[in-house]
């Protein structure tokens, strides 16, 4: 090595003509021959992760969810999101409309507070119950779902709200637009989208369908129109004969208002002072019929002429909420039942045999869409102050499409009930007690 050196000196010598400073690098280089290398450690190995970034601004979020959009939306797609949410607000207070008022000197708040985990959690049921009636749709469409279907698509702020401002030990009955309230009670997608294809994994075993779903403290849909009302008159009773502290929720739409049986529950529920909130989801029409051409009088909320009552704007979820607490604390301290209407709109047609457009537009249908849809509403007012970034609505909306997606295809393979399955459950095999004249054969018993 020494030798080399000298060398390479000297030829410099040579060619400038001058000294040259050459420092012997022996101590520093290994003259020893290199090992052969080992095959596996020198094999391509995939670059480290790089360290994750500062926290981010607004906008460079906006430049990351741009550059991902594209291939978020491309099949098996997966989402690699680093980055810190300690610079988001937690917490935010919003101005929400003024609800009008029946009866009472004071109504529900005029700013209601969100935390950005309610906000997250709000937007994914909502969004679930959007993706998941839009997949009903295609499944009848697809004549794979039959008979009946009425879809929630557009309401979903009235579930949504309702639901976080009662307590699930609270009861809820409702008509046959059911599928949200359904959800919201604690049902998966899976049961509810295999009981709308009659298959044994649905919730009621695939024999109650669109109409018929029920799960704890929930009676399900009704069919007939304006039915549930009185019934929930009744588990209001119980409640209150229970003096548990529950209250009902029953739910009816603005087609079934101008039902009799309606203005009976309303007196009962006076007269006794129970814990109903009766609620009328005014959706704007009652199947083809528009409420101006239906009802004498459209102020749902004053219906109960002695029950006081309140109107509520049913496209925001937070106004819904603030509405619903007001009632519930209402209904709990002893005032006897209360009316709330529900102003909101659906977007589908009555049934899935209704095309929804032949008494309406599609220019208005539009345009509720583009400024008063529930989802969007809340997103913007979240992303407006900084409670959540894009990229985490992004990745919540991916992570909803294939829950649904797999429900659908478990609702699509799951087999029917079989046929010895036809007749059970229809009666109950062993009453709770003994009831006199149920029972043919029973012989009386006298008591003296």
């Amino acid at each position: 090595m020494k030798n080399m050196l000298t060398i390479i000196s000297n030829a410099l010598c040579r060619i400038t003509g001058r000294n040259v400073l050459l420092i012997d690098l022996s101590a520093y280089v290994s003259v020893t021959s290199p090992e052969a290398p080992d095959l596996a450690k020198t094999q391509r190995q995939p670059p480290k992760p790089p360290p994750p970034p500062p926290v981010s601004t607004r906008a460079h979020d906006a430049e990351l969810v741009s550059c991902q959009s594209d291939a978020l939306d491309a099949p098996g797609a997966r989402v690699m999101v680093s980055r810190s949410y300690a610079d988001l607000t937690t917490q935010a207070t919003f101005d929400i409309k003024r609800c009008d008022l029946h009866r009472l000197e004071e109504g529900p708040p005029l700013r209601a507070e969100l935390t950005r985990d309610q906000g997250l959690q709000y937007y994914r049921t909502m969004q679930t119950v959007r993706r998941m009636e839009l997949k009903a749709d295609q499944l009848y469409k697809q004549k794979i779902i039959r008979g009946f279907c009425h879809l929630y698509d557009g309401q979903e702020a009235c579930a949504v709200g309702i639901e976080a401002a009662i307590t699930p030990s609270d009861h809820l009955i409702t008509a046959y637009r059911a599928h949200a309230y359904t959800y919201t009670r604690g049902v998966s997608v899976k049961e509810i989208l295999a009981e709308l294809t009659g298959r044994k994994g649905g919730v009621a075993k695939g024999k109650g369908g669109s109409m018929h779903m029920y799960a704890p403290h929930f009676y399900g849909g009704n069919g007939i129109v304006g039915a549930q009302v009185p019934l929930g008159a009744g588990i209001a009773l119980a409640c209150r004969y229970q003096g548990n502290n529950q209250i009902c929720v029953t739910l009816y739409g603005d087609g079934a208002a101008n039902q009799g049986q309606i203005f009976e529950s309303y007196n009962m529920a006076a007269l006794w002072k129970l814990p109903c909130i009766f609620i009328c989801e005014n959706n704007k029409y009652g199947m083809g019929t528009s409420v101006e051409r239906a009802a004498a009088c459209t102020d749902y909320y004053k219906r109960g002429d002695y029950i006081p009552g309140i109107r509520v704007d049913g496209m925001d979820v937070l106004c819904v909420r603030e509405a619903a607490k007001f009632a519930a604390d209402h209904c709990r301290s002893g005032k006897g039942p209360i009316i709330m209407e529900l102003q909101t709109y659906r977007y589908h047609g009555h049934s899935m045999s209704d095309p929804g457009v032949s008494y309406r537009t599609r220019e208005e249908i539009q345009e509720v869409r583009s400024k008063s849809d529930p989802i969007s509403l809340l997103k913007e007012r979240m992303l407006a102050n900084n409670m959540a970034s894009a990229e985490e609505f992004k990745v919540i909306d991916i992570a909803i499409r294939k829950e649904v997606e797999d429900a659908a295809q478990f609702a699509t393979s799951d087999p029917e009930p079989p046929l010895d399955e036809l007749c059970n459950h229809i009666f109950k095999s062993s009453p709770p007690l003994e009831v006199r004249g149920t029972n043919p054969w029973a012989k009386l018993q006298s008591l003296s």
